[in-house]
């Protein structure tokens, strides 16, 4: 019945758009794999494709197994790739995707440490997944997802792993820098620096202007902490950053952190992973490494 080279010649038809490259993709003839997806409809009773001149078109059922191999063929390569390294001795890659712009900053103080402690283990960031870490982890492209925004999903675990405060950060001769915390009203008529990201994934919008009915005189989306630091240091704006990332900076740059509010904003870093990968021994490794604060991370955290 329905084989796994079934899957992955329905997902090369689809990605090449014809029988001919999947076939090569494959490297099988095409009358080979003409000849089994025939086979196969007469099993199933439907029919995969529809021809529409040269193309091919997916029915209702053979939409549905292109769903399947796209979730199913991964886990089985990542299935494959363990094992294999089981047998070799070796223990893998620890891939990880970000979900947050400066969380990067906060990942190296983790890696590098880990690395030494866990030297069979390659690591290797993805940064692509700005805000598609859960397809990510579902699609079987990443292990580990970090993130200040989790999504609980069936199937999913995210634990909790470092506490911070989200602070605003302007230059040391700003107005605002004197102050004990920031009212909202008080960013009406700023330049408000911010990653370009959705204003419904900023913290500073969602939990501290638009309550208040606050936007700001004009928000500006830089893709770097560095850039977006040095407009700050030059008075060109102000921005929301965690207080551990702006202290670090404030030691070289004339720039200060400033408490969002009388309570301030307070934040975690998750990191999330299949239910099934949590009992993988580096990636639990990894989980109960990053909890443990480290020397440069614990000052930042009793300051916040």
């Amino acid at each position: 019945m329905l084989e796994r080279i079934h899957l992955a010649i329905v997902q090369q038809v689809d990605k090449l758009g014809s029988m001919t490259a999947a076939a090569e993709a494959l490297h099988l003839t095409q009358s080979a794999i003409s000849h089994s997806m025939r086979k196969l409809e007469e099993q199933l009773g439907t029919d995969i494709w529809l021809r529409e001149g040269r193309r091919l078109r997916l029915t209702q059922a053979g939409q549905y197994l292109l769903q399947v191999a796209n979730r199913v063929l991964p886990q089985l390569a990542l299935a494959e790739t363990r094992i294999a390294q089981y047998a070799e001795g070796e223990r893998g890659t620890l891939r990880i995707g970000m979900e947050c712009h400066p969380c990067y900053q906060w990942l190296l103080k983790i890696v590098s440490p880990y690395l030494a402690r866990w030297p069979d283990v390659d690591v290797d960031v993805k940064q692509k997944f700005q805000f598609g870490g859960i397809g990510a982890l579902f699609g079987y492209e990443i292990d580990l997802l970090v993130t200040p925004d989790p999504l609980h999903k069936p199937g999913l675990r995210f634990v909790p792993v470092f506490d911070y405060e989200q602070v605003l950060v302007v230059h040391e001769g700003h107005g605002l820098a004197g102050v004990a915390y920031v009212k909202p009203e008080q960013l009406s008529d700023q330049v408000l620096i911010t990653y370009p990201v959705p204003i419904d994934r900023l913290d500073i919008y969602t939990q501290f202007l638009m309550p208040a009915g606050i936007t700001p005189r004009r928000q500006k989306a830089i893709e770097t902490t560095d850039i977006m630091l040095q407009m700050v240091a030059s008075g060109r704006g102000v921005a929301a950053l965690p207080r551990w990332l702006a202290e670090e900076y404030a030691a070289r740059m004339p720039v200060v952190p400033v408490r969002l509010g009388r309570h301030g904003i307070p934040k975690q870093i998750f990191l999330g992973a299949r239910e099934a990968d949590m009992d993988v021994d580096y990636v639990k490794a990894f989980v109960a490494y990053a909890r443990q604060p480290a020397p440069a991370r614990g000052a930042a955290r009793r300051r916040a």
